[in-house]
């Protein structure tokens, strides 16, 4: 049974010749969008967007599962469902078939055996072949933006094709059967110098003389008036033999260029997936440059520079020489006058840098240029390849390159050709003087990442679910190297379970990308190269940089974790950047890529041991110090404790004011978590729990309890290893603190007796008064209000006795509140009211926002709404204002209550909706689900009731 699949011309499959009705067009879209990527997975969200573009219709995922069951149905019908298979993988689609069922990959294979054989009669027959595989125009029939720029691409392989066969075909003397089909082609690309090369050839080789002339003049007439320029050499090389009746010109089988056009480029990368971007940021760029050759220069500008320089840079592994070669592939009819290529050799296993003069000698041969005559010099070498590229259409790929000193002598002369620069460095010099477009390759996306592994597991991995897929390209950090070694090692081990696979690579990490026999297939050995150009300082910054905490670094910590100046570490960072080891990110931040930071930290554990924990030291000193500096900012009223100097070489950030200290403590906090496990492995013990004390108030007050739970159960341990007993009072009570505010009530008591039983035996009526006042708390967390009540009280008596009067306003407002929750409500009232005025007397905002609220709250339980609304609303004020949104939230959730009462739904609605969002932000979610059960009740409450209640209680 023979079976295909065809697309060049309208979608159609055949079964022994005989056509398989394929349903309506949405039907016929979905087939060729599968078969066009035969073999590879395309999401169904891809599918949605190439049958609809940006309109797609309500219901545009399921009617695509619907035409693919069609689909199935009748291929399962058609009796080859065993030869075509359409599956359903990894949130997507799959069309399984041999490549030479399928027209274009039929067509394709035909024209690389083609254009990778010696045998010119080979080549012109597989060519012919390839010809012949066309029907009319590409998905003739369907139209989508995303068919449109399929089509296009096709088309111009098929160009590219035809070019090729018809050049062969003129070197075996087939001229004058190709003269009808190059008089089409010249009509329909009129300014096409290779097409009318080839026409002209033909016409003087049937005696047609005259008319090759005259056609070389009117093309020499329109490409002035329409693009302001003049033939180029090949084409005006031509015309000068004809005039000369050159011999050569007359005999089939000679050169229908007049100089040799070299092919170097190597093969195209057989899996390569993705990077749409990034090949139409180059088909843009190569899209500009022509555009401004087009565009006649005035009298008074200065001619536009034409030729394309693209840099393509990015660390190790990223794939910059496959996104070069794939596109060189896909535009090859753009440079009809051939494709020169260079391994500079710039990062590779050697450590020699190609010499440019040898490059420029391998450039010249491919030219032609017979080697026993070429200059010395390397001036000489490069004048002489610029002369004879001058005014040609070619491509000059230079990859691997470490220096701009490399390229320059490689670059053509003239305008017309386009040239790709790949290398881990940012040639910053090319980029100021010839105006490269540098084009930085990051890893790739999730849907790429998939793709590829997809691609590469499909006939080898049964077992590739997308879970396991999902984890290994997580574990692979999507970077491409990375994903191919990954995949290369499943394939080599196919009785091991993928699983076990993900297990080990997930214990094993960097050192699973590691071979010892080629180095090229070892991702920490392509790394390393980067390192080559590096001087040792530099070296050594990069190794420091693995262990930093946090997830990136901004220059203040990195000055500290280098030892150098501000001035020092932004220009090592710079090199480093430079180098495509380390990305600078919006604010100043600098990230390196999982893979490389893995392998920067197995260098770090190589440096001198009291190097790298002095660095540590001095990092961690610095989120401590600045971490303290901003909670005394958001409180200063806390009590301080006693830090010891910073390191030497340590500083802290100054920060002016308590939006600043917000910002620095919003943006560092993954850093504080971070350095806090940094001391823990230092055994630094006082450090550990001081961090945990630095960002307590910024847990509370941004509601994010579960991190605050677990800096102090860290800071619990290291205070066991101290004999400092207010370390250990702190950490137990604020431990207590953290468990009640998650309600582990258990766990809280039991830290809190402890902190209160050490305080006691140490004599400490402070941290008496300061874990009374928080078991005061904790048992209104639990719902004993009395019991609540007796510590509130004893926390009172304690802070006056050690005449602290903010605490003593803070134990106030707790004795009032917790007094009104007892229905006692003029005693509150007075105890909440002196906590405002002392409050407001040392100006703490915070407390002074407490008691508001619980005036608020007073004032509400004894009916006296408007009044409450006013209090909770100041409360939410300045809860505001000191960027307190736990308290916040509280307060919004209060609000509701008055509104509630008074009839107003709408207001109380919003409250608790907002009150809602909160709660779900900080991890809340008892709370939340409370506010649920409010808005649902208030959702079921008329209005009326609750408005007639507020006026008969208040006489209105």
């Amino acid at each position: 049974m023979r079976v295909e699949l065809r697309v060049l011309g309208e979608v159609e499959v055949l079964v022994d010749g005989t056509w398989v009705d394929l349903g309506h067009a949405r039907q016929r879209y979905v087939l060729a969008v599968l078969v066009l990527e035969a073999n590879q997975v395309v999401s169904t969200d891809q599918l949605v967007d190439r049958i609809w573009g940006e309109r797609p219709p309500r219901r545009a995922r399921q009617l695509v599962s619907n035409y693919l069951s069609r689909l199935r149905q009748l291929l399962s019908t058609s009796g080859i469902a065993g030869e075509v298979v359409i599956e359903r993988r990894g949130g997507g689609y799959v069309l399984l078939v041999a490549p030479d069922c399928v027209d274009v990959h039929r067509f394709r294979r035909l024209v690389t055996d083609a254009r990778a054989t010696d045998d010119e009669a080979q080549a012109l027959e597989l060519l012919e072949r390839a010809a012949k595989v066309w029907r009319g125009e590409a998905v003739s029939g369907l139209d989508t933006p995303w068919i449109a720029t399929v089509r296009h691409g096709l088309e111009r392989e098929r160009f590219a094709a035809d070019t090729d066969r018809i050049d062969s075909a003129l070197r075996h003397g087939r001229h004058a059967t190709l003269l009808p089909e190059l008089t089409a082609r010249a009509q329909a690309h009129p300014l096409d110098e290779h097409v009318a090369a080839q026409l002209v050839l033909a016409l003087y080789r049937s005696g047609r003389q005259a008319d090759a002339l005259d056609h070389c003049q009117r093309l020499r007439t329109r490409l002035a008036e329409e693009l302001g320029a003049d033939p180029g050499v090949a084409l005006e090389g031509l015309h000068r033999r004809m005039l000369a009746a050159d011999p050569g010109l007359a005999e089939p089988g000679s050169a229908d260029r007049p100089t040799t056009v070299p092919r170097q480029l190597p093969a195209a990368p057989a899996l390569f997936t993705g990077r749409v971007p990034e090949l139409a940021e180059l088909d843009r760029a190569l899209a500009t440059t022509r555009a401004g050759a087009a565009s006649r220069p005035q009298p008074d500008q200065a001619a536009t520079r034409t030729m394309m320089i693209s840099s393509i840079g990015g660390v190790g592994g990223i794939g910059k020489t496959w996104l070069a070669l794939a596109w060189a592939h896909r535009n090859l009819h753009r440079f009809p006058d051939g494709q020169l290529f260079v391994d500079l050799r710039g990062f590779s296993p050697t450590g020699r840098p190609a010499d440019p003069a040898d490059a420029v000698r391998g450039f010249l041969t491919a030219l032609g240029v017979h080697p026993g005559g070429l200059p010395a010099d390397l001036d000489a070498l490069a004048a002489l390849y610029r002369g004879l590229v001058a005014g040609k259409r070619m491509l000059v790929v230079l990859d691997n390159a470490a220096t701009a000193d490399q390229v320059v002598p490689l670059l053509p002369g003239g305008t017309s050709c386009t040239v790709l620069v790949t290398g881990r460095t940012r040639l910053s010099s090319l980029i100021d003087r010839y105006g490269v477009r540098h084009l930085t390759l990051d890893i790739l996306t999730r849907g790429e990442a998939r793709a590829l592994l997809a691609t590469r597991l499909r006939e080898q991995r049964a077992d590739a679910t997308p879970e396991v897929t999902d984890e290994l390209t997580d574990l692979c950090g999507r970077h491409p190297l990375a994903l191919a070694i990954a995949a290369r090692h499943t394939a080599a081990r196919p009785r091991i379970p993928l699983l076990e696979f993900v297990a080990e690579l997930r214990d094993l990490g960097l050192e699973m990308f590691d071979h010892d026999i080629d180095p090229a297939a070892s991702l920490p050995a392509v790394l390393s190269w980067s390192l080559r150009w590096l001087t040792d300082r530099q070296r050594t910054v990069f190794a420091l940089l693995g262990p930093a905490p946090g997830p990136d670094i901004d220059l203040p910590a990195a000055a500290c974790l280098f030892g150098l100046s501000p001035t020092e570490t932004r220009k090592t960072l710079r090199v480093l950047e430079d180098h495509s080891l380390l990305d600078r990110r919006a604010g100043g931040r600098y990230v390196m890529h999982d893979l490389v930071r893995a392998y920067a930290t197995s260098l770090a554990n190589d440096l001198a041991e009291p190097v790298r924990r002095a660095a540590l030291d001095r990092v961690v000193d610095f989120y401590l110090h600045t971490a303290c500096t901003a909670d005394g900012l958001l409180d200063p009223y806390r009590p301080p404790i006693r830090l010891d100097p910073p390191v030497d070489g340590a500083r802290f950030q100054p920060l002016p004011d308590r939006q600043a200290a917000w910002a620095w403590l919003d943006t560092h906090h993954p850093h504080l978590l971070a350095a806090q496990h940094t001391a823990v492995a230092l055994r630094h013990h006082h450090t550990v729990w001081r961090i945990a004390w630095a960002v307590c108030i910024f847990h509370r007050r941004r509601g994010r309890h579960h991190d605050d739970l677990a800096m102090w159960e860290v800071a619990a341990e290291a205070a066991d290893h101290l004999s400092d007993p207010t370390a250990r009072i702190l950490t137990h009570r604020l431990l207590g603190h953290a468990h009640a505010e998650l309600g582990h009530h258990e766990q809280a008591f039991l830290h809190l007796y402890e902190a209160l039983g050490l305080a006691e035996q140490h004599h400490e009526p402070t941290q008496q008064a300061h874990t009374h006042h928080a078991l005061g708390w904790a048992w209104e967390q639990r719902g004993d209000d009395r019991r609540a009540l007796e510590h509130a009280g004893h926390a009172l008596r304690l802070f006056r006795t050690v005449d602290s009067p903010v605490w003593e306003a803070v134990a106030l407002n707790a004795v009032g509140w917790t007094t009104a929750r007892l229905g006692e409500y003029d005693t509150a009232r007075e105890h909440c009211q002196a906590a405002l005025a002392l409050h407001r007397l040392y100006q703490d905002p915070d407390g002074e926002a407490d008691a508001l609220d619980s005036l608020g709250f007073i004032d509400h339980r004894t009916g006296h709404h408007r009044r409450a609304i006013g209090y909770y609303r100041q409360a939410l004020a300045l809860y505001r204002s000191v960027g307190n949104t736990t308290e916040a939230a509280d307060t919004l959730d209060n609000l509701g209550h008055p509104y509630a009462a008074l009839g107003n739904h709408s207001l109380a609605r919003a409250a608790w909706q907002r009150t809602l969002e909160l709660y779900r932000e900080q991890g809340r979610d008892a709370d939340a689900k409370r506010v649920l059960r409010q808005l649902d009740v208030l959702a079921r409450t008329p209005v009326g009731s609750a408005a007639t209640a507020e006026r008969n209680s208040e006489g209105e």
